[in-house]
């Protein structure tokens, strides 16, 4: 029989889950297809509505060999294994003559711990476990939750926590679920055989494709000890997001309350001298913090430096007694030192890291109004990383309807560690970058608008022609409006504003769960959203009810932002234009998701609104322009008003 081809292959994944075929999506099928059987790397933007994750899966899977694909977001995973990878397995399943198996795999604390289950918590005050079950009052929340985790632990297959609807608080799972260093091992673990998370690594071990997310692809690249199966090929999805995945893996923090904790979690397993010490170098740790202000450290100052160095002594003297004593009056000990000794070991190495000093890492403190002081220490940057981690040994292909900025992909390429396009060298891993567009006509669809007339935005203070402008725009719109704010308390402050100007229901980000705002949004064409950062990436509302996406600024980072501000310091240092390498980087890929939220299907129409007259004033205007769909671009303020009132009228006519 002959092989078939990858149009076939497509044609059957595209007919079983009820799409329609693109170009966009054979362009991108065949060209992943190359670089799977050239061992080369692909990076592919790929517009909404392209169906991109059919255009790798298909390649990928006639392959045949082990392909990792690792996402962002919850939903896509979902969707991965919910629906487009059951389906396209069967389609293919006659022409391949196999049926390519797949399994989710996620880090140790998305899963079910048995052993806490049964057994119990680890105690801080107290030896040994207590059981948090008669602990939690029944009628308490968490005594609700904590005896649905019990029921839903006999039925459950997975024990994965995405899989519970509806879900539990995070302190609820945090009493049923252990992290990787406090996890006994199956084999030392009176519930090894039925652990669920086992079980995940066991199904992955076996599958041809493992979906996975950004977090476990970079614990297993930074900690050296592989958490994923051997494979020959990686996609990554939703690419845009892996630098600063990556980056939040990469960084370390200690609090007060963290090495409380770890003291605590000690006391009882050690020898008193030992104990003594850890107590004492917390609470000099403690009264540094005190007086911490939130910012940068250029250099680590004497105080910290010393708590620190006491910190780093204590807990490594800890480390040794814990391994060396037993104490048979503990109950469930091996699960007791187990706890405390994640907890040191984490305090020692972050302790150890700032202490060493790096050139290449920027350390901050940080203050939260419930948490109190932290200090914080990360990569200046992730690229070499990346470079070293990411692109030896496999074909790897990113995606996203967001790698393209301003022009071209070098920006993004240069984060992930790779040479300018073209460039060749030894350890210059080589690869391609391929736009595929997107099956919508953006310039009939959508329209860009800066409001060019509007004063610059400050730091501080109302912007009060502003929100006149965006009232303008909502009522011109008759709602069907998703407000995209670069901060939570400006966001905050338009709702409160408008509420009271406006006779439309406006939903606000924090007041609900998201995906209950996003489902209610989407019901009722007179409701508008406002939120933030989660809102410029996370929603998919196609139709009547978004047709007018508002972006208040443009969202640089704040200059206070101490990596940011390092990361851009350090681009200058080495002659290169930090803003634009930084902050303008940032702000095109906030802006080019953002603007993506309008346009989500072939009939939709709408008004990209940016109420920031830098974005056509400004030299760097164009750059971030050029990074956003090409709509048709206007700063005429009666034009857009005209506009949205006969996009709306024609929706109503519609009875939409």
């Amino acid at each position: 029989m002959t092989k078939p081809s990858l149009t076939e292959l497509l044609h059957a994944a595209v007919s079983a889950v009820g799409g329609t075929e693109r170009p966009g999506q054979t362009a991108m099928a065949e060209a992943v297809a190359g670089a799977v059987d050239d061992n080369a790397h692909l990076l592919v933007q790929a517009g909404t509505g392209t169906g991109k994750s059919l255009g790798y899966l298909v390649p990928a899977l006639a392959h045949g060999e082990r392909v990792v694909v690792a996402t962002a977001t919850l939903a896509l995973q979902r969707q991965l294994v919910e629906r487009d990878l059951p389906r396209t397995v069967e389609a293919l399943h006659p022409l391949l003559r196999r049926r390519p198996q797949y399994a989710m795999l996620k880090g140790r604390s998305n899963y079910l711990c048995m052993h806490r289950l049964h057994e119990g918590v680890p105690q801080d005050e107290e030896e040994g476990l207590f059981d948090q079950f008669e602990a939690a009052a029944p009628s308490s929340k968490l005594g609700q939750d904590l005896l649905r985790l019990r029921d839903w632990s006999d039925e459950t297959e997975s024990g994965d926590r995405d899989d519970l609807t509806p879900g539990v608080s995070d302190r609820a799972w945090a009493q049923v679920s252990v992290s990787s260093r406090e996890c006994l091992g199956a084999s030392k673990c009176a519930y090894g055989a039925e652990c669920f998370a086992e079980a995940a690594r066991e199904r992955a071990k076996l599958a041809d494709v493992v979906i996975t997310n950004h977090a476990l692809l970079a614990i297993d690249a930074i900690e050296g000890a592989p958490v994923l199966p051997q494979h020959e090929v990686l996609i990554v999805d939703e690419a845009h997001e892996l630098v600063s995945r990556v980056t939040g893996v990469a960084t370390g923090e200690l609090t007060p309350g963290q090495v409380n904790r770890a003291v605590r979690r000690a006391a009882k397993l050690v020898n008193e001298k030992a104990a003594d010490a850890l107590q004492t170098a917390s609470e000099g740790f403690e009264r540094v913090m005190e007086l911490a202000l939130p910012g940068r450290l250029e250099e680590v100052p004497e105080d910290l430096g010393y708590a620190l160095m006491a910190l780093r002594d204590a807990a490594r003297t800890v480390i040794s007694a814990l391994g060396s004593t037993r104490d048979k009056s503990v109950q469930d000990e091996d699960a007791v030192r187990k706890q405390a000794m994640a907890s040191v070991e984490s305090v020692h190495a972050v302790a150890e890291r700032i202490t060493q000093g790096s050139e290449w890492d920027v350390v901050w403190y940080e203050r939260h109004d419930r948490f109190g002081a932290s200090v914080r220490v990360a990569p200046l940057s992730v690229s070499g990383l990346l470079r070293e981690k990411l692109f030896a040994e496999r074909s790897v292909v990113l995606t996203s309807a967001t790698l393209k900025l301003g022009g071209d992909f070098n920006g993004v390429g240069a984060s992930l560690g790779l040479a300018p396009e073209g460039t060749a060298g030894e350890d210059v891993p080589q690869w391609k970058g391929l736009d595929v567009g997107s099956p919508f006509d953006y310039p009939k669809q959508g329209i860009l608008y800066v409001a060019r007339h509007l004063a610059t935005p400050g730091r501080e203070g109302a912007r009060t022609d502003m929100l006149d402008e965006l009232a303008e725009l909502m009522e011109a719109a008759g709602g069907r409006t998703l407000g995209l704010f670069s901060s939570m308390r400006a966001a905050q402050a338009a709702a409160e504003v408008l509420r009271e100007r406006l006779e439309k229901p406006i939903l606000l980000q924090g007041e609900e769960t998201l995906g209950e705002l996003i489902k209610n949004f989407a019901a009722d064409p007179d409701t508008c959203l406002f939120g933030t950062l989660s809102l410029w990436q996370g929603v998919d509302v196609p139709g009547a009810s978004c047709q007018l996406v508002v972006m208040d600024r443009i969202p640089f980072p704040r200059p206070d932002d101490p990596l940011m501000s390092a990361r851009s310091k350090a681009v200058e240092q080495a002659g290169g234009n930090g803003f634009m390498a930084v902050a303008a980087t940032h702000a095109a890929l906030l802006m080019a998701q953002g603007a993506g939220r309008l346009v989500r299907a072939t009939g939709d129409k709408g008004v990209v609104a940016v109420l920031d007259p830098r974005l056509a004033n400004a030299r760097y205007g164009s750059y971030l322009r050029a990074s956003l769909p090409d709509f048709w671009y206007t700063t005429d303020r009666n034009q857009v008003r005209r506009s949205l009132s006969a996009i709306d009228a024609a929706a109503r006519a519609e009875g939409r």
